[in-house]
């Protein structure tokens, strides 16, 4: 993988920038639609390519590890031939989905046992064998294994965490360095940069991930996890504007599981380059839509005779249907509602990134953010 900063905004930290890697380009800033189990809920691929013009997709390495099983995913020659997805793919850790299951899963400097969410079997992770796992994956874009604190933390408790991550991080980096892809192409790791809401902490786990960054094979960027999960919005941005002081500028910059239209556009303006986030797919499939001029309830009785297209605007799915139509759809509970919704929120979602670089490029984009980003968070 390479990454070239096309562009510097020269009113921000925003940047356009292109990422290569053995299965084309990703022009950034961008959006990755989340594929948990190999598939974008509700989604086809031909729809994330046409409609929503993803550029790279997220599948989940616990998930997968579960079903269908890193045996199936060798023999289909990794997830790419599986899925049929020709086009990049990243895959988180399973940290986050580890650490969720509070109450069936235990944490040492080994790694995390746990127990499976669908049939209660006992399994354990360690960094060697996440590495193992996600090489039989065969993501693109491999993120290093990691703990992700909850939000309210208290000090104590993210300062351990974080000393685990830094362990984890080191032998995620050697096992990465010993061991070769699988099927034929290239794949890279991204540190992740966690230490909850304290900026000391986050400066040190900022470092480290620095000095992890040059002892890579193979290239890499960074991820800001940990954010996004409890902490007030102010301190979101603090920490993402604490982390990419010192971040390599050469590098990607990922920040995890975020999040809101509003929530993209500022961690643009602090320097983030990449994004994912259920929120698209879950809220559309709750009748929720996101557009430039706000977000719109399906459910709601103002729609039921508008016959204007959902976002004349939008993608072609928007321009051919009306908001009547969803919103009927909606009402009578078929299932074509929610794939409509999940494929306009998405497109919007990428819309949104594209037009930030493009805005980037033209150097005018805290001017255009500052017009449009108010009017994102109104309630239609």
């Amino acid at each position: 993988m390479t990454f070239k900063v096309e562009h510097s905004d020269n009113a921000s930290d925003a940047r356009a920038g292109v990422i290569t890697t053995d299965h084309g380009q990703i022009l950034t800033p961008i959006f990755m639609p989340v594929g948990t189990v190999g598939s974008v809920k509700g989604v086809h691929f031909s729809e994330l390519r046409e409609q929503v013009k993803a550029q790279i997709i997220l599948g989940n390495t616990y998930h997968l590890y579960l079903r269908p099983g890193l045996d199936i995913l060798r023999k289909a020659g990794g997830l790419h031939k599986f899925n049929t997805w020709d086009r990049p793919i990243l895959t988180d850790s399973g940290g986050f989905q580890v650490f969720s299951l509070t109450g069936i899963r235990k944490l040492s400097d080994k790694g995390c046992e746990f127990r499976s969410h669908i049939d209660g079997s006992k399994h354990f992770f360690t960094p060697e064998n996440v590495m193992d796992t996600e090489r039989a994956i065969g993501a693109d874009i491999m993120m290093a294994f990691d703990e992700c604190p909850p939000g309210q933390s208290d000090y104590q408790y993210a300062a351990k965490s974080l000393k685990l991550t830094q362990g984890w991080l080191e032998r995620c980096v050697k096992r990465f360095n010993e061991t070769e892809p699988l099927y034929g192409y290239k794949q890279t790791l991204f540190p992740i940069v966690q230490g909850c809401t304290y900026k000391d902490l986050r400066q040190d786990a900022a470092k480290h991930v620095c000095d992890m960054l040059g002892k890579l094979n193979d290239g890499g960027g960074a991820s800001i996890g940990g954010l996004a999960v409890g902490e007030p919005t102010e301190v979101m941005y603090d920490m993402i504007e604490v982390v990419n002081e010192i971040l390599p500028k050469d590098r990607p910059r990922y920040l995890m599981g975020v999040g809101t239209p509003q929530n993209i556009l500022e961690s643009i303006e602090r320097g983030v380059d990449m994004f994912d986030c259920v929120m698209p797919t879950r809220n559309g499939r709750n009748a929720m839509l996101f557009t430039y001029e706000g977000t719109m309830n399906m459910r709601n009785k103002k729609w039921e005779d508008d016959f204007s297209p959902i976002d004349p605007d939008g993608c072609d799915i928007d321009r051919i249907h009306s908001k009547a139509y969803l919103h009927h759809l909606f009402k009578a509970q078929e299932l074509l509602a929610m794939q409509i919704a999940s494929i306009h929120n998405l497109a919007f979602y990428l819309r949104l990134v594209t037009d930030a670089r493009q805005h980037i490029l033209a150097g005018d984009f805290v001017e255009w953010k500052r017009s449009v980003i108010d009017q994102l968070g109104r309630r239609r």
